[in-house]
């Protein structure tokens, strides 16, 4: 709990800087509303996480404090039983006594199970004195693994205070910001129609080439049926020829219109299937998912509805555009001056969007956190670096958070 929670703290604190912006403009505040409403959440995020660490270590505690009581019951006792018999070897200490036990015995096997009570008595106290000490051993250990599961509790219920407190203030500069753009609302549905216009020039692109990248997939599975189909009936005619069978037995086939992926493309779409929830982020260094997928309203904006095809990543100028999953590249085209770039993983294909360059090409295999290219940084915007990312399992749209490990 303490290593997740550690990556996020971190993560957290990277981040901000990404916040800081001097511009004025609409575009530039809006862009800085969707940084600080990114940052809100992954605080939102942190601070659900200490709560639900909070509970375990309730939980915990109560574990602990029962098991104490345990070991403290379990030591009164042996604490009475050793008692019981220091008084009696009290009553009997002196030598005389335990030789005239031993020796008062009528025959000589009851004098030596005598002498070998009287020994195993003995070694019977010395290890109930023994275990006496470990016991009260544990009673120490769980006594202060409780002190230091509580201390702990504090200091969690400490720092999800100080987070409360931050994520107050963040609250009050997005109420703020928010009231500035509501003042400029005419120049806030300009920005907002060039960013649509361009999101949907962007789309129509990469829907029309994943068409063409699924159309090449079912060619390539077509073509790898002729061949089996081929083998198979060369195959059987070799059969033919070794036996007196006069009727000749035409092999069924698939009809080739049922293919739509080679045996490699399942094979790499299974394996990515099975990573779901474990693929990295495309982003190298600190990072802010500032839109997430689908349709949604910015809160305190008035007719402000913003549709998403995939999730936009903002992290730190210099960051890289890495590949999700092995796979290969399907396709690198550009579009108002950015580079975009296709991988496809089977039937999956993963699309990296506003990059500065590509530093692979069309057809190039990739491996897992592969670098594809450098990601975009707005000079204009304090250098505002922002990976558009989206994820299609052939011509349908996928919400790509589920898929990836945060």
């Amino acid at each position: 709990m303490e290593g997740k929670r550690g990556s996020l703290q971190k993560q957290i604190a990277e981040s901000e800087t990404l916040l800081k912006t001097t511009q004025k403009d609409v575009g530039s505040q809006l862009n800085g509303l969707a940084a600080l409403t990114g940052q809100i959440e992954e605080r939102k995020r942190y601070i659900l996480m200490i709560n639900k660490d909070v509970e375990a270590i309730e939980l915990e505690l109560s574990s602990l404090g029962k098991q104490l009581t345990r070991l403290q019951s379990d030591l009164r006792d042996k604490k009475k039983k050793y008692e019981a018999s220091v008084q009696y070897l009290y009553k009997n200490r002196s030598v005389e006594e335990k030789l005239m036990f031993i020796f008062s015995a009528k025959s000589l096997e009851q004098t030596y199970r005598r002498l070998r009570y009287v020994r195993e008595y003995a070694t019977y106290q010395r290890l109930q004195g023994e275990e006496i000490l470990k016991k009260q051993e544990q009673v120490n250990q769980k006594q202060q693994e409780l002190q230091q599961v509580k201390a702990a509790k504090e200091g969690l219920l400490k720092e999800r205070e100080e987070e409360k407190g931050k994520l107050e203030e963040q609250e009050k500069e997005k109420k703020t910001l928010v009231a500035n753009l509501q003042k400029k609302q005419r120049g806030l549905q300009n920005e907002l129609s060039k960013k649509r216009r361009e999101a949907n020039q962007l789309n129509a692109r990469i829907d029309r080439l994943i068409a063409e990248e699924i159309e090449k997939a079912r060619k390539r599975a077509a073509e790898e049926a002729r061949r089996e189909a081929a083998a198979r009936k060369k195959e059987n005619e070799k059969v033919d020829k070794t036996t007196t069978t006069t009727t000749t037995s035409k092999p069924k086939s698939t009809p080739l219109e049922t293919y739509s992926m080679s045996k490699a493309d399942r094979e790499l779409s299974g394996s990515f299937v099975n990573n779901r929830g474990k693929l990295p982020m495309p982003i190298t260094g600190a990072y802010i998912i500032t839109s997430r997928y689908g349709q949604y309203t910015v809160e305190g904006l008035r007719n402000v509805k913003l549709d998403n095809k995939g999730i936009d990543i903002q992290g730190k100028p210099g960051a890289q555009a890495r590949a999700i999953f092995d796979g290969k590249v399907a396709a690198v085209f550009q579009l108002n001056g950015l580079v975009n770039i296709l991988v496809r993983h089977g039937n999956y294909i993963s699309v990296y969007c506003n990059l500065s360059s590509a530093s692979v090409k069309q057809g190039d295999t990739v491996t897992t956190k592969q670098t594809l290219g450098q990601i975009f940084s707005d000079g204009s915007d304090n250098g505002r670096t922002v990976l558009h990312f989206q994820l299609r399992k052939e011509k349908e749209k996928l919400n790509p958070e589920p898929w990836l490990n945060r």
